[in-house]
């Protein structure tokens, strides 16, 4: 976004900002100081230019816009961490623009990195803008893989003096034989939305190749930038490199967010996941003005495409202002509706997190959040997508699915509050990405061992990097390590003399077409018969259709007629739709922010304290859960006791999130039979988790701090879970990254099943032959963090071992175990509908407590 206009009553002189600037002290520690707005940070001529293209558009710098263009004169790198909306990215440009138009040498002198291809145009346009105001030879390109061929033949030769790229195509330009010569003249290297990078495995392909551009273009400075961070220390760092003090921009910016919460006009006491979310749609749309331009986010692509129906059947008059937009659906729809937001052509869109960053609709005023957010950060981020521009409020809805959730968006109006954003931390150490950089090094010109060891260790993730680990990674690549050496086509790498290059051709081309760490299920095209191409679905959710299955697809309702080579054909579905895809990864935990924020809000309500329109409307739940439990406690642990037809409950309620309560759940069923032997069904949700047994079970003498011990912990869950299959599975995706599986080439993909026999044959061959593979350990590393969170669920325990546990007999489940049994018998039921075995069960419950009362 611009910086703020003058008509908003701005003097032409950069105004006063009280708001400290954080420079670093030392490793982990920071320091404030008073830094004045400098006068002219931007060089003579050039600077003036621009500043006047500035009050030509009627804006006049903030002060951190301006700090942040005089750091960049002074040679420093650093975080420009602002609201949204806010302007960092002219922040970012303005000051490297200035100096390539005062220098006026050829060749790329600007990078600009971001993590969505889909809005490099929009960036190209905004980097584009204040170049009519120099007088200088300068162009702005994309490279990313929505380039053309012939443009990105001549970008091989020669860059533009400004390029926006991914890191995916950063990658690929660093397997270019010339890149030293392409990137020794880049000046400024600017990296957007970071905290969407941070914590990720591009994040490190990035930080990889920022240390790579460093030694190409010494004194090459690095920004990054960010809204919603909370560790800006250790984020900054990731991105200028571990060996440089990084300088912090920010900005005490009014960037007001207003959320209100869509109340049910009743509330059931019988809260479970989604019976109220679609029962919301009515008032959704009495709600909805489709004379305001609105997003309406969704959590999953497959709840999009149903309220994206249930829309067009309640308002079929808004057909032409109402669109879909998620990441599966053809890229040239997804573009037509981007171009209808901005444009005005379309002013109802019900999207994903495909529209979560960097593309500045600036008609939108208003979103909706269908669902809890599950997270402040991306509660922060998809309201910042309206309004967005300075100064403005950011209208935020939320549209409860199931009633504990009027709780969850009480708690995250609070933790908003109070900034409780998540922190985002780099990821340490992994080999697959240094396996797949190292080949991409040695494609693009070659190097030496000491020379290339010394540059990955400039980098936060690897910066204490063994000799070992490196030489076993070399290794990997060059032989295929100690088992593979006997197969030449794990030898991609040859050293030649003291230097190591790719001289296969055919290594070369499969390279450079599988470069990248994102790492999902396999997907498969889906296509009319007769007609164009639709987008993608997943290859195991086309694998259980039969033909004649109908099912909704980019708001359309399709029939599905066979698979052919990869391709699922489908035609027009002339009967309702009876199934909607869903996707992997639908179900996002709690984050660590407002999982602490919702048991702070439970505690406040046993305290007595209403305070909020939801916590008013979810009385029902509250007042059942108390009348027959209690309400949990900030301070302990509420663990309830049953006893019913189906055996004898535990339900415990840590409040830590879906993926910690897996982990915690199988930890407890195995230390809990090695007191008494015993078959336990599990289920569990981002509340707590559910142990059921047939027969009789000592919970009560059981539930000791022992039992929640951290000692031999790795142990007990490697003993509690299946994580051979578990990493099996995760070693697929290692090994893809590292290049030891290639999905095969253009017209001769590989399957999901084929990518898995042989990701599995190569498990099987390190586990027998060499078990301490380096690839094999971080497979489990992988399964312990990503299915079980680790690093919380220590932190779990720690809290549960040292928290009193409040044991309550209850004679039925209670309103907070009631969505656990919902979600076990969900999993188990076969020809009767989850929806008629709730009712039952609801009518049930009503009679005992009838009863009871």
């Amino acid at each position: 976004m611009p910086p703020r206009r003058r008509s908003r009553g701005s003097s032409t002189g950069p105004p006063v900002d009280p708001h400290p600037v954080p420079l670093p002290e030392g490793e982990g520690s920071t320091r404030f100081l008073q830094i004045p707005s400098p006068p002219s940070p931007l060089p003579a001529g050039e600077g003036g230019a621009l500043l006047s293209w500035f009050q030509l558009q009627g804006w006049t710098p903030f002060p951190f816009q301006l700090r942040a263009w005089d750091s960049y004169s002074r040679g420093q790198s650093g975080l420009i961490h602002v609201p949204t909306g806010a302007g960092k990215t002219y922040a970012a440009y303005i000051g490297p623009l200035a100096d390539v138009a005062h220098h006026r040498q050829k060749g790329l002198q600007i990078l600009y990195v971001t993590p969505l291809r889909a809005v490099s145009r929009d960036i190209e346009l905004a980097l584009n803008a204040p170049l009519a105001a120099l007088d200088a030879d300068i162009s702005v390109e994309s490279r990313t893989g929505d380039t053309s061929s012939s443009i990105r033949r001549r970008q091989r030769e020669r860059l533009p003096e400004v390029l926006i790229t991914t890191p995916e195509s950063l990658s690929l330009l660093l397997c270019n034989e010339r890149a030293h010569e392409l990137f020794s003249s880049l000046r400024c290297v600017i990296v957007d939305e970071w905290h969407e990078l941070l914590g990720s495995k591009r994040g490190t392909q990035v930080e990889l190749a920022l240390a790579r551009l460093r030694r190409f273009s010494p004194g090459l400075r690095t920004w990054a930038l960010s809204a919603t961070l909370a560790n800006l220390d250790e984020a900054a760092r990731a991105a200028v490199g571990p060996h440089v003090s990084p300088s912090f921009i920010r900005a005490d910016l009014a960037r007001p967010v207003r959320i209100e919460t869509l109340l049910p006009d009743s509330v059931d006491a019988f809260p479970w996941a989604g019976h109220l979310g679609f029962s919301m749609l009515r008032k959704v749309a009495d709600w909805l003005d489709p004379s305001l331009s609105t997003l309406l986010f969704t959590n999953t692509r497959s709840q999009a495409e149903r309220w994206y129906e249930g829309l067009r059947f309640l308002r079929p008059e808004w057909e032409h202002v109402l669109a879909l937009h998620h990441g599966s659906i053809d890229r040239e729809a997804r573009e037509r509706v981007e171009r209808g937001l901005k444009d005005g052509g379309v002013r109802l869109v019900v999207c994903t997190s495909s529209l979560d960053l960097g593309v500045d609709f600036g008609p939108v005023e208003r979103v909706v959040q269908v669902g809890s957010p599950k997270g402040i950060a991306r509660t922060l981020q998809r309201a910042g997508r309206g309004a967005h521009r300075p100064g403005a409020t950011a209208h935020l809805l939320f549209v409860p699915t199931h009633a504990l959730e009027l709780v969850e968006m009480a708690a995250a109006r609070e933790a908003l509050s109070h900034g409780e954003v998540e922190p985002r931390s780099p990821l340490h150490q992994p080999l697959d990405v240094l396996a797949q950089h190292l080949v991409t090094c040695a494609l693009g010109g070659g190097f030496t061992r000491e020379a290339l060891l010394a540059e990955v260790r400039d980098t936060f993730a690897y910066r204490g990097l063994s000799a070992e680990d490196f030489d076993r990674t070399l290794l990997l690549v060059t032989e295929g390590g100690p088992t593979l050496r006997a197969y030449p086509q794990f030898r991609r790498v040859q050293r030649i003399e003291d230097r190591y290059v790719v001289a296969d051709a055919r290594v070369a081309r499969l390279h450079r077409l599988n470069v990248g760490t994102i790492a999902s299920d396999a997907t498969v095209e889906l296509r009319y018969l007769k007609g164009p191409r639709l987008g993608t679905v997943e290859e195991s959710y086309v694998g259980r259709l039969r033909p004649g299955d109908t099912f909704l697809f980019a708001g359309k309702r399709l029939e599905f007629r066979m698979m052919k080579d990869l391709t699922a054909y489908v035609r027009a579905a002339k009967e309702r739709a009876s199934a909607t895809p869903r996707w992997s990864g639908g179900r996002l935990p709690l984050s660590g922010s407002l999982a602490a924020a919702v048991r702070r809000a439970f505690h406040a309500v046993r305290e007595g304290h209403l305070d909020s329109a939801e916590l008013e409307a979810a009385r029902p739940v509250l007042e059942a859960q108390s009348r027959l439990s209690r309400l949990p406690s900030r301070d302990a642990c509420l663990a309830e006791l049953c006893h019913t037809r189906e055996g004898h409950h535990l339900f415990l309620y840590p409040f830590e999130g879906r993926l910690v309560h897996e982990g915690l759940a199988a930890l407890l069923a195995l230390r809990l039979t090695r007191l008494q032997k015993a078959t336990f069904s599990l289920a569990v949700n981002d509340y707590g988790l559910e142990l059921l047994t047939p027969s009789p079970f000592p919970f009560e003498e059981a539930l000791r701090p022992a039992l929640f011990t951290r000692e031999h912990l790795v142990e007990d869950i490697l003993e509690s879970v299946n994580l051979g299959e578990l990493a099996r599975r995760q070693f697929r995706d290692v090994a893809r990254v590292a290049g030891l599986v290639m999905p095969g080439l253009p017209g001769a993909r590989k399957s999901t099943r084929q990518v898995q026999a042989s990701a599995g044959l190569l498990y099987d061959v390190f586990a027998r032959y060499e078990p301490d593979h380096l690839l094999l350990a971080q497979a489990r590393r992988e399964v312990l963090e990503q299915h079980f969170q680790q690093v919380r669920l220590v932190s779990t325990l720690e809290r549960l071992e040292r928290s009193p546990l409040e044991l309550v007999h209850v004679p039925r489940p209670t309103p907070l175990g009631f969505p656990l049994v919902v979600e076990r018998i969900g999993a188990t039921l076969s020809n009767e509908s989850l929806v008629d075995r709730v009712e039952r069960m609801k009518e049930k419950w009503l009679r005992e407590e009838s009863l009871s009362a």
